[in-house]
């Protein structure tokens, strides 16, 4: 595989792209050199950088130590006491923000809702009085299932607000899917809707919430936001409408002191085997983490409008859209609904309405657009995008560079960012405006995070040499245990490679110190004994003219072990064909060599995808060598996806059986 990271190195030392001096000039820190001090300076002493970021926010009561521990157990700012919505709203208060707007909701029927400052401190202080009530206290488990409304924000906030444990949930999972996340979180609360919208169509929530706790006693009350004014059957005692609480609740609610590694958040991840497992983040060193990373990745300035894309079923929207927004003051949008619908340039529409100059997607949403060619960008342009991130999944060049000419229109700074639900962030990234960009690369360790590229026995592998990508020190957002799963925790991240926090993403370190992610370890393929990433083939087929998007998984095969498989999606107009075929294959021959080439390629018009954009490679393969798919599919936004891929699959085998006969 050593040719891969050849080939890495390669782009990455032809591609380099500086950003411009005088645009530098105007960050936060005020150059390219400031910067570079101050990360040299979070990685030779982590303490007294991590220190200084702390001392930018309020504190009730100082710490009386930085870090205790290291590797799997450890703690930040022992003793410390402060309260993270408070840092997120308050102190802004004090500072005179009382009408600056700090949220803006729009849904696909274009309802919108803003929130000042003051207004959305008052909301919040009501609804943590609400829960105050409903008889919580600090530490109590609450679930919030519900889509990106004013009222989910308002929620995990009165959360921060009180200490209480919480925990989202992607409104688009099923009942058990829902069941399977609060039977062993046990919350005492869960906030929900009536329904929801998406694609103009209703899909009921409550009725969901009220089959999954059929056998679940920890829950006695359940809170419901009336977004549709659809029937939904309420329970006397236990049910209660949002409204009809918030009402009655006083604006003015005194936040809780809270120690800085009280635990502040449960985000439940599934994974190929096993039950989903509830990840926890610490309140204070989440916020400091999240706050200092937004500030320089994003260079956030006190005018900005952050769009953040993700359901806030993902941590993505926690970390960039809530806690990272507002601890650094801007005005965060919440969008609820399909970014194409109800027309294919709906994302330009919104991002023009409120003059969005931050924008935070995912490559999936990016590779959407390039389906439809070049057209919708050039019909409407973006003129105040400053900055656009990118991440959840490797950024291809071809669709990095896309971003940079088409989106961008070459005005903004692409930070293409690396990071787990586990990292609570994106230890691998660039500063925006300040790093040079590389594209395909997902920049370098950031502020105060020591990663490294080793082989299975933990040691650190040269440039251009794929391995392992690992943790090797803790930072404050990285993971601090698996809920009442202790065991899964040590065993499942600690154990895989010594003395590292195993990501189990492989990746390749070029001699710049810029980072490639090259997919998960299961996504790559020992084809006749030669390693290939599943990345690095799909970067070659993206390079095809009319590729719109592609996923490929290796699938076994007598002869070779395995080979890749490939789904390819088309732009708008492109029609599949044998000429199509000879394409992706010659230029996958091209780029890597023979023995990369596809031995089958799907043409499809959906892949399985997660709501915040993630492929499910898996499931492709699952699909491809047994016909079905028998895995955890709880995390898919559309489960209808999977017939339409079998549809393909099988088509186009009996298609070659008939061939064959």
């Amino acid at each position: 595989m050593s040719e891969i990271g050849d080939e890495l190195a390669m782009i990455s030392a032809s591609s380099l792209r500086i950003p411009n001096a005088e645009r530098a000039a105007k960050t936060n820190i005020g150059s390219a050199a400031a910067f570079e001090e101050l990360l040299r300076l979070s990685h030779q002493d982590p303490d007294r950088f991590w220190a200084r970021a702390a001392l930018e926010l309020d504190w009730i009561k100082p710490w009386h130590t930085i870090r205790k521990g290291d590797l799997p157990h450890f703690e930040y700012f022992c003793g410390g006491i402060a309260n993270p919505c408070a840092n997120m709203l308050d102190r802004h208060l004090k500072n005179g923000a009382d009408n600056k707007v700090a949220l803006i909701w729009e849904s696909e029927s274009f309802e919108t809702k803003f929130y000042t400052y003051r207004m959305l401190y008052h909301e919040v202080n009501r609804f943590s009085n609400v829960l105050i009530g409903l008889g919580l206290k600090k530490g109590d488990p609450v679930a919030i299932f519900l889509p990106n409304l004013p009222e989910t924000v308002i929620a995990v906030l009165a959360c921060f607000r009180l200490g209480i444990v919480f925990n989202t949930i992607f409104s688009g999972f099923s009942a058990e899917s829902l069941k399977n996340r609060v039977e062993g979180f046990e919350p005492k609360v869960i906030v929900t809707a009536d329904a929801v919208r998406r694609r103009g169509k209703l899909i009921a929530l409550k009725d969901k919430v009220d089959e999954a706790i059929q056998s679940l006693p920890s829950v006695h009350a359940v809170v419901v936001v009336k977004r549709t004014g659809v029937p939904a059957n309420m329970n006397a005692g236990r049910d209660h409408w949002w409204d009809d609480l918030m009402l009655k609740a006083s604006p003015e609610c005194a936040p809780e002191p809270l120690e800085a590694n009280e635990p502040a958040i449960v985000f439940y991840t599934s994974g190929t085997t096993g039950k989903p497992k509830g990840v926890i983040h610490s309140g204070m060193g989440f916020l400091v983490n999240c706050y200092i990373y937004a500030k320089y990745q994003l260079d956030h300035h006190p005018n900005d409008v952050l769009w953040c894309t993700a359901d806030i079923g993902w941590l993505t929207m926690h970390i960039w859209g809530i806690v990272g927004a507002l601890s650094n003051g801007v005005t965060t949008i919440f969008y609820e609904g399909a970014l194409d619908w109800p027309h294919p340039d709906h994302l330009y529409k919104v991002a023009n309405k409120y003059h969005v100059n931050k924008l935070m997607t995912a490559p999936t949403v990016v590779r959407g657009l390039m389906r439809h060619g070049d057209a919708l960008g050039e019909a409407n342009d973006l003129p105040d995008l400053d900055t656009i991130c990118v991440l959840g999944e490797p950024l291809n060049p071809e669709a990095w560079h896309w971003t940079d000419e088409k989106l961008g229109k070459g005005r903004a700074y692409i930070n293409n960012m690396w990071g787990q639900t586990e990292l609570g962030g994106c230890p691998l990234s660039s500063a925006a405006w300040l790093t040079p960009m590389k594209p395909g690369s997902c920049g370098t360790p950031f502020f105060g995070a020591n990663l490294d590229v080793v082989d299975d026995e933990g040691r650190s592998l040269g440039a251009n040499i794929p391995g392992n990508l690992v943790v090797v020190a803790p930072f404050p957002t990285l993971v601090r245990g698996l809920w009442k799963q202790p065991e899964r925790y040590v065993h499942e991240y600690f154990e895989r490679i010594p003395e590292c926090y195993c990501t189990y993403d492989a990746a390749v370190k070029d001699k710049d110190g810029h980072f490639w992610v090259l997919g998960r370890t299961d996504d790559v393929i020992n084809v006749a004994g030669h390693r290939l990433s599943t990345m690095e083939i799909e970067s070659a087929i993206m390079e095809c003219e009319g590729v719109a998007e592609t996923a490929v998984v290796g699938v076994p095969n007598e002869i070779k072990g395995s080979i890749p498989v490939a789904f390819v999606i088309l732009r708008t107009g492109r029609e599949p064909s044998a000429e199509m075929k000879q394409k992706v294959c010659g230029r996958v021959e091209s780029a890597i060599g023979k023995i990369a080439v596809p031995g089958v390629i799907y043409f499809s018009d959906v892949l399985p995808k997660t709501s915040s954009g993630k492929i499910m490679r898996r499931l492709l393969q699952e699909i491809v060598t047994t016909g079905t798919a028998r895995g955890d599919i709880t995390g898919l936004e559309d489960v209808g996806v999977i017939e339409k891929i079998r549809s393909v699959v099988s088509a186009s085998s009996a298609k070659q059986a008939k061939l064959k006969s």
